[in-house]
């Protein structure tokens, strides 16, 4: 599997290709800034690619919006951004480019090989991947004029895990219910949230957008 990699930290950049090399990634192309990240994408057709929120030159979210330039010219690239702080607007905002094959990560979390690699692979074949700590804030809120306040406990609990990707039956195993229990969850978030019938993996992206539009229309954190 080919992965562009953008990170402008050198140790952390090569970091991450000894890592990715030793788990059968192959490495297309590994770079530090924006125009760098835009021939790579453009020029090796990767399998996937892990982006840097902030690169250079502008270091503001230069790294995003290639990778969003990137989908663009090519729909449905998959794309894992890292990013140092939770920034829901940067989450939002790839969401919002499709559907599938995209996720976001808190830079943490590449500490933790098991858990970036299974994010990369899940990306790569297609998954959504939301990093646990942007569900945790957006959970904290609270409004009684949102339809994601209508959530019961459990339904927010189900709602927490499909945002980070997660299959049925893995939110089952999980929360030790039946598929069926959680089926059942699913389809009262998907019909209490007003998201029309479609594919589910459609659904479960809308989902976690209305989490994200809930959380930035509210105040800070009660």
């Amino acid at each position: 599997m080919r992965v562009v990699l953008a990170e402008d930290l050198f140790l952390l950049r090569d970091g991450l290709v000894r890592m990715l090399e030793a788990y059968g990634f192959e490495i297309a192309a590994a770079v530090e800034s924006g125009p760098e990240l835009t021939r790579a994408l453009a020029e090796s057709e990767p399998d996937v690619a892990v982006v840097d929120v902030r690169l250079p030159p502008s270091h503001t979210d230069e790294g995003l919006q290639c990778a969003l330039a990137a989908r663009r010219a090519r729909p449905g690239l998959p794309v894992l951004v890292l990013s140092q702080h939770v920034e829901q607007l940067y989450a939002r905002e790839l969401l919002a480019d499709g559907d599938g094959g995209i996720g976001y990560l808190l830079k943490d979390r590449v500490f933790d090989a098991e858990q970036f690699i299974d994010a990369v692979r899940r990306v790569a074949g297609g998954g959504t991947v939301m990093d646990p700590q942007v569900i945790q804030q957006l959970l904290s809120r609270r409004s009684r004029d949102s339809p994601v306040g209508t959530l019961t406990p459990r339904e927010r609990e189900v709602m927490e895990l499909m945002a980070q990707g997660r299959s049925n039956v893995a939110i089952a195993g999980q929360l030790v219910v039946t598929e069926r229990a959680v089926a059942k969850h699913t389809s009262n978030i998907f019909g209490k949230l007003g998201l029309p019938v479609s594919d589910d993996d459609n659904r479960r992206v809308l989902a976690v957008l209305a989490y994200l539009d809930h959380g930035r229309t509210q105040g800070p954190p009660r």
